[in-house]
Protein backbone atom coordinates (compact mmCIF):
# COMPACT_ATOMS: atom_id res chain seq x y z
CA UNK A 1 0.00 0.00 0.00
CA UNK A 2 1.28 3.46 -1.07
CA UNK A 3 1.06 6.08 1.69
CA UNK A 4 0.44 9.38 -0.11
CA UNK A 5 2.59 12.57 1.38
CA UNK A 6 0.84 14.34 4.16
CA UNK A 7 1.21 17.29 6.02
CA UNK A 8 3.64 17.72 9.17
CA UNK A 9 1.05 16.87 11.54
CA UNK A 10 -1.41 13.56 11.33
CA UNK A 11 -4.12 12.93 13.76
CA UNK A 12 -5.82 9.85 14.60
CA UNK A 13 -9.41 9.67 16.83
CA UNK A 14 -8.43 13.84 17.88
CA UNK A 15 -5.14 12.18 19.20
CA UNK A 16 -1.98 13.84 17.25
CA UNK A 17 1.04 11.62 15.88
CA UNK A 18 4.12 11.69 14.58
CA UNK A 19 5.12 10.86 10.72
CA UNK A 20 6.42 7.46 12.51
CA UNK A 21 3.97 6.76 14.18
CA UNK A 22 1.27 7.44 11.14
CA UNK A 23 3.55 5.64 8.73
CA UNK A 24 2.88 2.53 11.23
CA UNK A 25 -0.73 3.05 11.56
CA UNK A 26 -0.94 2.99 7.48
CA UNK A 27 1.29 -0.17 7.34
CA UNK A 28 -1.06 -1.86 9.60
CA UNK A 29 -3.90 -0.95 7.82
CA UNK A 30 -2.80 -2.06 4.48
CA UNK A 31 -2.70 -5.52 6.19
CA UNK A 32 -6.08 -6.58 5.60
CA UNK A 33 -6.34 -9.09 6.98
CA UNK A 34 -5.13 -8.22 10.68
CA UNK A 35 -6.91 -5.35 10.01
CA UNK A 36 -10.57 -6.78 9.48
CA UNK A 37 -9.18 -9.36 12.34
CA UNK A 38 -8.71 -6.77 14.37
CA UNK A 39 -12.17 -5.50 14.15
CA UNK A 40 -13.66 -9.05 13.94
CA UNK A 41 -12.32 -9.58 17.55
CA UNK A 42 -12.66 -6.09 19.12
CA UNK A 43 -16.67 -6.49 18.19
CA UNK A 44 -16.51 -10.47 19.87
CA UNK A 45 -14.41 -9.30 22.77
CA UNK A 46 -16.59 -6.13 23.15
CA UNK A 47 -19.72 -8.00 23.17
CA UNK A 48 -18.39 -10.80 25.62
CA UNK A 49 -17.67 -7.78 28.07
CA UNK A 50 -21.80 -7.05 28.66
CA UNK A 51 -22.23 -11.31 28.92
CA UNK A 52 -24.21 -10.63 31.70
CA UNK A 53 -26.49 -8.54 30.11
CA UNK A 54 -26.76 -11.42 27.12
CA UNK A 55 -26.94 -14.28 29.19
CA UNK A 56 -28.42 -14.40 32.47
CA UNK A 57 -30.92 -16.59 34.45
CA UNK A 58 -31.79 -12.70 35.80
CA UNK A 59 -34.20 -10.52 34.29
CA UNK A 60 -32.84 -7.16 33.25
CA UNK A 61 -35.99 -5.24 34.63
CA UNK A 62 -39.28 -5.92 36.29
CA UNK A 63 -41.91 -3.75 36.40
CA UNK A 64 -44.39 -4.85 39.15
CA UNK A 65 -47.21 -2.91 41.63
CA UNK A 66 -45.45 0.69 39.99
CA UNK A 67 -42.55 0.03 40.90
CA UNK A 68 -39.34 -1.02 38.73
CA UNK A 69 -36.76 -3.57 39.48
CA UNK A 70 -33.14 -4.58 38.31
CA UNK A 71 -32.32 -7.96 39.24
CA UNK A 72 -28.90 -8.13 37.20
CA UNK A 73 -27.79 -5.60 39.88
CA UNK A 74 -29.69 -5.83 43.19
CA UNK A 75 -30.78 -9.51 44.49
CA UNK A 76 -34.61 -9.28 45.75
CA UNK A 77 -36.33 -12.04 47.91
CA UNK A 78 -39.01 -13.58 46.68
CA UNK A 79 -41.44 -11.72 49.25
CA UNK A 80 -40.47 -8.27 47.30
CA UNK A 81 -43.00 -9.69 44.45
CA UNK A 82 -45.64 -11.41 46.62
CA UNK A 83 -43.90 -14.55 47.07
CA UNK A 84 -43.87 -16.79 50.46
CA UNK A 85 -39.57 -16.88 50.77
CA UNK A 86 -37.17 -14.63 52.29
CA UNK A 87 -34.80 -16.07 49.93
CA UNK A 88 -33.69 -14.80 46.43
CA UNK A 89 -36.96 -14.95 44.02
CA UNK A 90 -36.11 -17.72 41.20
CA UNK A 91 -36.94 -15.74 38.08
CA UNK A 92 -37.74 -18.56 36.09
CA UNK A 93 -40.03 -20.31 38.12
CA UNK A 94 -43.78 -19.66 36.48
CA UNK A 95 -45.38 -19.20 40.07
CA UNK A 96 -43.21 -15.78 40.10
CA UNK A 97 -43.94 -14.84 36.63
CA UNK A 98 -47.91 -15.35 37.71
CA UNK A 99 -47.48 -12.84 40.42
CA UNK A 100 -45.71 -9.96 38.65
CA UNK A 101 -48.39 -10.48 35.91
CA UNK A 102 -51.38 -10.20 38.99
CA UNK A 103 -49.91 -7.07 39.15
CA UNK A 104 -49.81 -6.02 35.57
CA UNK A 105 -46.04 -6.04 35.93
CA UNK A 106 -43.87 -7.07 33.53
CA UNK A 107 -40.37 -8.86 32.93
CA UNK A 108 -37.82 -7.52 30.36
CA UNK A 109 -35.16 -10.37 29.62
CA UNK A 110 -31.49 -10.94 27.98
CA UNK A 111 -31.70 -12.65 24.66
CA UNK A 112 -30.59 -15.62 26.23
CA UNK A 113 -32.45 -16.84 29.94
CA UNK A 114 -29.45 -18.76 30.78
CA UNK A 115 -26.14 -17.36 32.83
CA UNK A 116 -23.09 -19.93 32.41
CA UNK A 117 -24.00 -21.62 35.63
CA UNK A 118 -28.02 -22.38 35.24
CA UNK A 119 -29.47 -25.89 34.34
CA UNK A 120 -32.17 -26.46 32.57
CA UNK A 121 -34.27 -28.37 34.35
CA UNK A 122 -37.12 -28.52 31.72
CA UNK A 123 -34.94 -31.27 28.98
CA UNK A 124 -36.88 -33.65 27.25
CA UNK A 125 -33.86 -35.93 26.59
CA UNK A 126 -31.20 -36.47 28.49
CA UNK A 127 -28.26 -33.96 29.21
CA UNK A 128 -26.07 -33.43 27.23
CA UNK A 129 -29.02 -32.37 24.87
CA UNK A 130 -28.61 -31.72 20.94
CA UNK A 131 -29.13 -27.77 19.70
CA UNK A 132 -32.95 -26.44 19.88
CA UNK A 133 -34.84 -23.28 19.70
CA UNK A 134 -34.35 -22.74 23.67
CA UNK A 135 -30.67 -23.62 23.32
CA UNK A 136 -29.39 -22.68 20.24
CA UNK A 137 -26.25 -24.62 20.70
CA UNK A 138 -27.51 -27.78 22.74
CA UNK A 139 -26.49 -28.14 26.45
CA UNK A 140 -23.22 -29.82 28.18
CA UNK A 141 -23.57 -32.86 30.49
CA UNK A 142 -24.84 -30.86 33.77
CA UNK A 143 -27.26 -29.58 31.34
CA UNK A 144 -25.92 -26.04 31.21
CA UNK A 145 -26.64 -24.07 28.33
CA UNK A 146 -23.38 -24.26 25.98
CA UNK A 147 -23.89 -21.18 24.15
CA UNK A 148 -24.20 -18.83 27.15
CA UNK A 149 -20.59 -20.77 28.51
CA UNK A 150 -19.39 -19.42 25.44
CA UNK A 151 -19.81 -16.37 25.80
CA UNK A 152 -18.49 -16.45 29.51
CA UNK A 153 -15.98 -18.45 28.18
CA UNK A 154 -14.40 -16.05 25.66
CA UNK A 155 -14.67 -13.13 28.02
CA UNK A 156 -12.80 -14.92 30.56
CA UNK A 157 -10.19 -16.09 28.70
CA UNK A 158 -9.22 -13.12 26.83
CA UNK A 159 -9.23 -10.95 30.21
CA UNK A 160 -7.05 -13.61 31.99
CA UNK A 161 -5.32 -13.71 28.53
CA UNK A 162 -4.29 -9.85 28.37
CA UNK A 163 -3.85 -9.69 32.39
CA UNK A 164 -1.34 -12.05 32.08
CA UNK A 165 0.60 -10.50 28.98
CA UNK A 166 0.77 -7.31 30.51
CA UNK A 167 2.12 -8.68 33.50
CA UNK A 168 4.68 -10.99 32.01
CA UNK A 169 5.85 -8.11 29.58
CA UNK A 170 6.60 -5.76 32.13
CA UNK A 171 8.44 -8.04 34.31
CA UNK A 172 10.43 -9.67 31.21
CA UNK A 173 10.95 -6.25 29.74
CA UNK A 174 12.46 -4.64 33.63
CA UNK A 175 14.29 -8.39 33.35
CA UNK A 176 16.02 -7.64 29.43
CA UNK A 177 16.63 -4.21 30.15
CA UNK A 178 18.76 -4.71 33.42
CA UNK A 179 21.07 -7.79 31.35
CA UNK A 180 21.34 -5.72 28.02
CA UNK A 181 22.04 -2.26 30.10
CA UNK A 182 25.13 -3.57 32.81
CA UNK A 183 26.05 -6.68 30.49
CA UNK A 184 29.27 -7.88 32.26
CA UNK A 185 28.44 -10.85 34.91
CA UNK A 186 25.04 -9.31 35.70
CA UNK A 187 24.17 -10.30 31.78
CA UNK A 188 26.12 -13.42 32.35
CA UNK A 189 24.19 -14.66 35.79
CA UNK A 190 21.25 -13.97 34.71
CA UNK A 191 21.66 -15.72 31.16
CA UNK A 192 21.96 -19.24 33.16
CA UNK A 193 19.32 -18.02 35.78
CA UNK A 194 17.33 -18.33 32.77
CA UNK A 195 18.70 -20.97 30.18
CA UNK A 196 17.89 -23.26 34.08
CA UNK A 197 14.27 -21.99 34.49
CA UNK A 198 13.47 -22.18 30.68
CA UNK A 199 14.32 -25.80 31.03
CA UNK A 200 12.33 -26.77 33.78
CA UNK A 201 8.82 -28.83 32.33
CA UNK A 202 6.21 -25.86 32.09
CA UNK A 203 3.21 -27.76 32.01
CA UNK A 204 4.11 -30.60 34.61
CA UNK A 205 5.39 -27.98 36.99
CA UNK A 206 1.63 -25.82 36.57
CA UNK A 207 -0.57 -28.99 36.82
CA UNK A 208 1.73 -29.58 40.19
CA UNK A 209 1.81 -26.42 41.82
CA UNK A 210 -2.21 -26.25 40.42
CA UNK A 211 -2.94 -29.69 42.29
CA UNK A 212 -1.27 -28.21 45.85
CA UNK A 213 -4.01 -25.26 46.41
CA UNK A 214 -7.35 -25.11 45.13
CA UNK A 215 -6.65 -22.67 41.66
CA UNK A 216 -8.74 -19.16 40.70
CA UNK A 217 -8.06 -16.47 38.75
CA UNK A 218 -4.99 -14.30 40.40
CA UNK A 219 -3.81 -17.94 41.84
CA UNK A 220 -3.60 -19.52 38.30
CA UNK A 221 -2.32 -16.27 36.73
CA UNK A 222 0.32 -15.81 39.50
CA UNK A 223 1.92 -19.38 38.65
CA UNK A 224 1.61 -19.49 35.00
CA UNK A 225 3.64 -15.21 35.57
CA UNK A 226 6.41 -17.77 37.17
CA UNK A 227 7.41 -18.58 33.52
CA UNK A 228 5.70 -16.45 30.74
CA UNK A 229 7.80 -13.41 31.16
CA UNK A 230 10.42 -15.07 29.69
CA UNK A 231 9.50 -14.36 26.54
CA UNK A 232 10.58 -10.93 25.83
CA UNK A 233 13.58 -10.95 27.67
CA UNK A 234 15.75 -12.25 24.74
CA UNK A 235 14.86 -9.22 22.14
CA UNK A 236 15.12 -6.46 24.69
CA UNK A 237 18.29 -7.60 26.15
CA UNK A 238 19.52 -7.33 22.43
CA UNK A 239 18.11 -3.75 21.92
CA UNK A 240 19.78 -2.94 25.12
CA UNK A 241 23.12 -4.66 24.58
CA UNK A 242 23.22 -2.65 20.75
CA UNK A 243 22.17 0.55 21.79
CA UNK A 244 23.90 0.83 25.45
CA UNK A 245 26.92 2.08 24.02
CA UNK A 246 25.69 5.00 21.21
CA UNK A 247 26.72 8.26 21.51
CA UNK A 248 23.64 10.09 23.04
CA UNK A 249 23.83 7.26 25.80
CA UNK A 250 27.50 8.19 26.56
CA UNK A 251 27.07 11.99 26.51
CA UNK A 252 24.03 11.69 28.88
CA UNK A 253 26.02 9.37 31.14
CA UNK A 254 28.84 11.82 31.08
CA UNK A 255 26.22 14.63 32.04
CA UNK A 256 24.99 12.71 35.14
CA UNK A 257 21.96 11.37 33.87
CA UNK A 258 21.14 8.34 36.38
CA UNK A 259 20.98 4.81 34.97
CA UNK A 260 17.10 4.05 35.55
CA UNK A 261 16.70 7.21 33.27
CA UNK A 262 18.85 6.56 30.85
CA UNK A 263 17.35 2.90 30.83
CA UNK A 264 13.52 3.93 30.31
CA UNK A 265 13.64 7.22 29.03
CA UNK A 266 16.39 7.04 26.26
CA UNK A 267 16.41 2.96 25.08
CA UNK A 268 13.02 1.53 26.60
CA UNK A 269 11.46 3.31 23.62
CA UNK A 270 13.45 1.39 21.16
CA UNK A 271 12.46 -2.33 22.92
CA UNK A 272 9.50 -1.32 22.96
CA UNK A 273 8.64 -2.27 19.13
CA UNK A 274 9.83 -5.50 19.82
CA UNK A 275 7.67 -5.73 23.31
CA UNK A 276 4.75 -4.54 20.79
CA UNK A 277 5.20 -6.87 18.07
CA UNK A 278 5.17 -9.47 19.91
CA UNK A 279 2.18 -9.41 22.08
CA UNK A 280 -0.70 -10.36 20.47
CA UNK A 281 1.58 -13.38 20.14
CA UNK A 282 1.96 -14.16 23.94
CA UNK A 283 -1.45 -13.68 24.37
CA UNK A 284 -2.29 -16.56 22.30
CA UNK A 285 0.39 -18.43 24.23
CA UNK A 286 -1.47 -17.48 27.16
CA UNK A 287 -5.13 -18.43 25.99
CA UNK A 288 -3.79 -21.43 24.85
CA UNK A 289 -2.03 -23.01 28.43
CA UNK A 290 -5.11 -21.58 30.50
CA UNK A 291 -7.10 -23.86 27.98
CA UNK A 292 -4.52 -26.62 28.03
CA UNK A 293 -5.17 -26.52 32.15
CA UNK A 294 -8.78 -25.99 31.94
CA UNK A 295 -8.66 -29.45 29.95
CA UNK A 296 -6.81 -31.58 32.02
CA UNK A 297 -8.74 -30.41 34.82
CA UNK A 298 -5.95 -28.01 36.66
CA UNK A 299 -7.47 -24.80 35.85
CA UNK A 300 -10.16 -22.54 36.69
CA UNK A 301 -12.06 -23.53 39.69
CA UNK A 302 -15.16 -26.39 38.88
CA UNK A 303 -18.30 -25.08 37.31
CA UNK A 304 -16.08 -21.93 35.87
CA UNK A 305 -17.01 -20.95 32.27
CA UNK A 306 -13.71 -22.58 30.27
CA UNK A 307 -13.64 -23.41 26.96
CA UNK A 308 -11.05 -26.07 28.09
CA UNK A 309 -13.71 -27.80 30.14
CA UNK A 310 -16.05 -28.16 27.23
CA UNK A 311 -13.20 -29.36 25.40
CA UNK A 312 -13.01 -31.87 27.93
CA UNK A 313 -16.48 -32.61 27.85
CA UNK A 314 -16.59 -33.19 23.93
CA UNK A 315 -14.05 -35.40 24.65
CA UNK A 316 -16.06 -37.49 27.28
CA UNK A 317 -19.60 -37.32 24.97
CA UNK A 318 -18.53 -38.69 21.98
CA UNK A 319 -21.76 -39.03 21.44
CA UNK A 320 -22.85 -35.19 21.54
CA UNK A 321 -20.78 -34.06 19.13
CA UNK A 322 -21.93 -30.24 19.10
CA UNK A 323 -19.76 -30.15 22.59
CA UNK A 324 -16.62 -30.75 21.05
CA UNK A 325 -17.26 -28.61 17.59
CA UNK A 326 -18.30 -25.87 19.63
CA UNK A 327 -15.07 -25.62 21.46
CA UNK A 328 -13.24 -25.96 19.26
CA UNK A 329 -14.79 -23.34 16.49
CA UNK A 330 -14.76 -21.01 19.14
CA UNK A 331 -10.94 -21.79 19.89
CA UNK A 332 -9.64 -21.66 16.44
CA UNK A 333 -11.53 -18.55 15.72
CA UNK A 334 -10.34 -16.75 18.48
CA UNK A 335 -6.39 -18.19 18.09
CA UNK A 336 -6.54 -17.20 14.37
CA UNK A 337 -7.74 -13.79 14.55
CA UNK A 338 -5.03 -13.31 17.05
CA UNK A 339 -2.34 -14.35 14.73
CA UNK A 340 -3.53 -12.22 11.97
CA UNK A 341 -3.64 -9.37 14.22
CA UNK A 342 0.21 -10.22 15.13
CA UNK A 343 0.84 -10.40 11.75
CA UNK A 344 -0.29 -7.51 11.14
CA UNK A 345 1.57 -5.27 14.14
CA UNK A 346 4.64 -7.30 13.05
CA UNK A 347 4.29 -5.38 9.58
CA UNK A 348 3.80 -2.15 10.96
CA UNK A 349 6.69 -2.40 13.10
CA UNK A 350 9.19 -3.69 10.28
CA UNK A 351 11.54 -0.85 9.01
CA UNK A 352 11.66 -2.74 5.39
CA UNK A 353 8.08 -2.33 5.08
CA UNK A 354 8.31 1.55 5.46
CA UNK A 355 7.59 3.92 2.85
CA UNK A 356 10.42 6.18 1.90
Amino acid sequence: MTVPASPTRHTLFGVRLTPLTWRRWHNFKANRRGWWSLWVFLVLFVITLFADFIANDKPLLISYDGGFYAPIFVSYPETTFGGDFETEADYRDPYLAELIAEKQGWILWPPIRYSYDTINLELTVPAPSPPTAENLLGTDDQGRDVLARVIYGFRISVLFGLVLTVFSSIVGVAAGAVQGYFGGWTDLLFQRFIEIWSGLPVLYLLIILASLVEPNFWWLLGIMLLFSWMALVGVVRAEFLRARNFEYVRAARALGVSNAKIMFKHLLPNAMVATLTFAPFILNGSITTLTSLDFLGFGLPPGSPSLGELLAQGKANIHAPWLGITAFAVLAIMLSLLIFIGEAVRDAFDPRKMPS
